[in-house]
């Protein structure tokens, strides 16, 4: 019999999901352990190629992940400060190349508004009449512990893109866009990165060692028996991209307190490995 018209009985035809299930078990998945187990089978026996799988399992674990999982930590945020002018706001949105920015007053916990790139574009002629509060957006904050599945149906019937994350103090944590969302069902597939994402620093060869970017300044301190700057920036990647003022690009490098970093891997939204070379001293 045909699986894909109603059998005798009157039954619904079946899913892809079924007929697989069936195919590979002789029954359907019971749970979600079930269900990624037939999962990684469909893979090994080449019936899913590794980007569909990898599509699925991420569209499985979005469920299960919260904001503070997928966001762009405070100290990689890049701003655009209430009372700029057009000529100081321009470099910061050709440089950085996003579309969307965060306006702040006197610092990252002052989150007044959105500045969304393409509303510059009718100030090209006539700049004298430029003025920030009056283009912002309205911005949206939402507590980091919010799952992603229920921000990704927020931001589809919201048409938001943007939101800033707060911790349960109600301090600024971090933002999250719904590219950072999507990402994370249809985001990178494994590469030779992956286990330094896992662990904060982890050694290479000639004394070089790799840092994930969300490695905490303290911590890095402490582990190298140094001083960086801890008050302005969380994170290590933040501190970086401080020190440049912007986004640094793959290959790029900076030197901070000494240390040489290398950006060993990042997308148009965030650092996320770094290679070190430490000081001397």
């Amino acid at each position: 019999m045909n699986d894909d018209v109603p059998s005798s009985n009157g039954s619904e035809p079946k899913s892809w999901l079924e007929k697989l299930g069936h195919a590979l078990t002789g029954g359907e998945p019971r749970n979600r352990e079930d269900l990624l187990k037939l999962l990684q089978e469909s893979l090994e026996r080449e019936i899913l190629d590794k980007e569909t799988f990898a599509m699925l399992e991420g569209a499985m674990e979005v469920s299960s992940q919260q904001v503070r999982d997928a966001m762009i930590p405070r100290g990689q945020m890049v701003c655009v400060s209430a009372g700029q002018t057009l000529a100081e706001v321009l470099p910061v949105i050709v440089e950085s190349g996003h579309s969307r920015f965060p306006v702040i007053k006197d610092d990252r916990d002052e989150v007044v508004g959105v500045l969304l790139a393409k509303d510059l574009l009718r100030f090209f002629d006539n700049a004298d009449e430029f003025d920030l509060e009056q283009i912002q957006r309205e911005v949206a904050f939402i507590p980091e512990s919010k799952r992603l599945n229920v921000l990704l149906e927020d931001f589809r019937s919201s048409r938001n893109h943007m939101a800033i994350v707060v911790d349960e103090y109600g301090g600024v944590a971090g933002l999250i866009t719904i590219e950072d969302v999507l990402e994370e069902i249809v985001g990178e597939i494994g590469d030779e990165y992956d286990a330094e994402e896992t662990d904060f620093i982890n050694p290479m060869e000639n004394g070089r060692f790799s840092v994930n970017a969300l490695t905490p300044v303290h911590d890095f301190n402490e582990y190298f028996s140094c001083e960086l700057p801890e008050k302005d920036f969380d994170t290590v990647g933040g501190l970086v991209t401080g020190e440049l003022g912007r986004l640094p690009e793959t290959g790029e490098a900076v030197t901070v307190g000494g240390h040489e970093f290398e950006v060993l891997k990042a997308n148009s939204r965030r650092l996320l490995v770094l290679g070190l070379k430490p000081s001397s001293e």
